[in-house]
């Protein structure tokens, strides 16, 4: 398991019955999570005097009951990178944490490369790994159908201070906007991706994992450089094995550059049981 150990500002407490009890900053937040199956071990009080508590409906979606005020959205910071919060009607804040041990590792990926990086962050939602990437050197291309998650990618960026690194966001679909690259003969030496389960991109165009990713990620190897530094798939599909990454990365990257494969699962630490919650797959190659 790929654990994100080091961050200061966000912290998962404790689990149990199916949620999770999270510090974001000086904000408590409590939310669903299917993979906590276990019971809650200790009710402390401190499941009780959250900021906020979201529900799930049984018609499906849910709501925020926000038990304690709180500014529209804040920030907390993972090393230099910071990061606008803001509860979505989602469940979601904006920043999936576990994804720190993804930034670490292409941070540090992209200084040890001592050369010019391009790297094109696909399905990028609020920028993440473009901050961190941007952070290390890199020249960047940003890619998400929202409209807004490109607006609050920007925005992060700003807010980390390098808001005049060499980054394009573009609101597009992905799979055109890789069509096009491959016409403009555009090339990138690290390609990231983090696709959705389902998802529609602005003219409608339809997305399903299991049927869609082997040939899009096919289809992002026309425009790698000669020289690729790395290629890194998330997934937070039910279902799909880190396995499943490991052979499509095979196919594809492994197959045409050579190089190495790691793939497994994310995950968090625990404060309270020590234990470790999984919260996604992620396959990485790098050559």
């Amino acid at each position: 398991m790929y654990v994100a150990r080091d961050w200061q500002d966000y912290e998962l407490i404790d689990t149990g019955s199916g949620e999770k009890l999270e510090r974001w900053g000086d904000v408590i937040l409590r939310r669903p999570d299917p993979q906590i199956i276990w019971p809650l071990e200790k009710d402390s009080g401190m499941w009780r005097e959250v900021h906020g508590h979201y529900h799930r409906s049984s018609s499906g979606g849910g709501e925020w009951d926000m038990k304690k005020k709180l500014p529209e959205r804040w920030t907390i910071s993972y090393d230099q990178l910071k990061f606008y919060i803001r509860p979505t009607n989602f469940k979601h804040t904006g920043l999936f944490p576990e994804q720190a041990a993804n930034w670490r590792w292409m941070m540090d990926k992209i200084a040890a490369a001592k050369r010019p990086i391009k790297v094109l962050n696909l399905f990028a939602y609020t920028g993440g790994a473009t901050v961190a990437a941007a952070y290390a050197g890199a020249e960047v291309v940003h890619v998400d159908a929202a409209k807004g998650m490109v607006q609050w990618a920007k925005e992060n960026l700003q807010l980390s201070g390098i808001g005049d690194r060499p980054v394009r966001f573009i609101t597009d679909d992905v799979f055109k906007f890789v069509q096009r690259e491959q016409r403009r003969g555009n090339l990138y030496d690290a390609i990231i991706m983090d696709p959705p389960s389902y998802g529609r991109g602005p003219g409608g165009e339809m997305w399903k994992l299991e049927q869609s990713l082997y040939p899009f990620v096919e289809s992002c190897m026309s425009i790698m450089s000669e020289q690729p530094l790395f290629m890194l798939i998330n997934s937070y599909t039910t279902g799909i094995s880190p396995t499943v990454l490991h052979n499509i990365l095979a196919m594809t990257a492994g197959r045409r550059f050579g190089g190495s494969i790691s793939c497994g699962e994310l995950g968090l630490p625990i404060t309270e049981s020590g234990l470790h919650l999984p919260c996604g797959i992620l396959g990485r190659w790098e050559s």
